[in-house]
């Protein structure tokens, strides 16, 4: 066995499934970019199986009678047939296939000033410092599970359906939106949609004020354009607590939320995460003449 399977099977294997016990619902499935997917894996409470995907472990919760392995699928993934790994005990390790079918998110054209594309050495510098960093906090990963990942919307407002827009500068393109915009007053309370801990707070070029929170193996969330930030690294959070407040801060056009759901290292959607909008009631038949 290898040092990286090794790691992964006693990270594995020191969370504690009876935190699990109790309601636990998993995010919506999507098997598409930046969605998530999920398997249901037969297994004996004390046994969690080992999972991981491109080499990375992937989050596993008890869920009534079986294990539920959650996968989230990065935005930049090709359609196309990929697999998890599946180690258990007293089994023979396996693969597990699944497809990803492709999405059209939709593509904005805009026309700005060339200085508004192009970024100074400095600030490409920068800009490169901040993602590694970033990188490293993402591919985190505590032995803890989260009790549930029903998240409750940090603020309320008007959500945009930007996650994945495409942006096109000047016929350029840029990364997709990685996450979901929610518009809301400068100063308007951020709190925490599940019980996590503080891993990095600071100033980042495009993003701003910044707070990434971790909620357990694999699931960090992540507040970008605070005006005032009200936590401290390592502070735990529980949910409904304030994390911060909305602002304008990093490029930005105006005060809104950028909120950033990651699982296992991939920004996935965080209206997946939310409980389903009501179901539109049909109008009452009218009887008939």
């Amino acid at each position: 066995m290898n040092r990286f399977v090794t790691g992964v099977l006693l990270i594995a294997m020191v969370f504690t499934s009876p935190a699990l016990a109790g309601a636990f619902t998993a995010p919506r499935v999507a098997a598409v970019p930046g969605g998530v997917v999920t398997f249901r894996l037969a297994g004996a409470p004390e046994e969690p199986p080992v999972v991981t995907y491109k080499e990375k472990p992937v989050l596993v919760a008890r869920v009534a009678d079986a294990w539920l392995a959650i996968v989230g699928i990065s935005l930049d993934t090709e359609p196309g047939e990929y697999h998890v790994d599946v180690r258990q005990p007293h089994a023979d390790p396996r693969q597990v296939a699944f497809q990803v079918a492709p999405k059209q998110y939709r593509v904005q054209q805009l026309k700005v000033p060339p200085s508004q594309v192009n970024l100074s050495p400095e600030d490409e510098a920068r800009v490169a410092r901040e993602t590694e960093h970033m990188r490293v906090v993402l591919d985190a990963f505590t032995a803890a599970a989260p009790t549930t990942l029903r998240l409750a919307a940090p603020i309320t407002g008007p959500r945009s359906s930007s996650f994945g827009l495409r942006r096109m500068f000047n016929g350029e393109a840029r990364r997709p939106h990685s996450g979901m915009d929610i518009a809301a007053p400068t100063g308007t309370p951020i709190k925490a949609p599940l019980a996590g801990k503080v891993v990095d707070v600071g100033n980042y070029f495009f993003n701003g004020n910044d707070v990434l929170v971790d909620h357990g193996q694999g699931l960090v969330t992540m507040y970008c354009h605070l005006s005032k930030i009200r936590v401290v690294v390592g502070q735990p959070l529980k949910q409904g607590e304030t994390l911060g407040e909305v602002g304008a801060t990093g490029r930005v056009t105006g005060p809104h939320l950028h909120w950033g759901v990651s699982l296992n290292g991939a920004w996935v959607d965080p209206a997946l995460f939310l409980a389903p909008p009501p179901a539109k009631k049909k109008p009452a038949t009218q009887p008939a003449n």
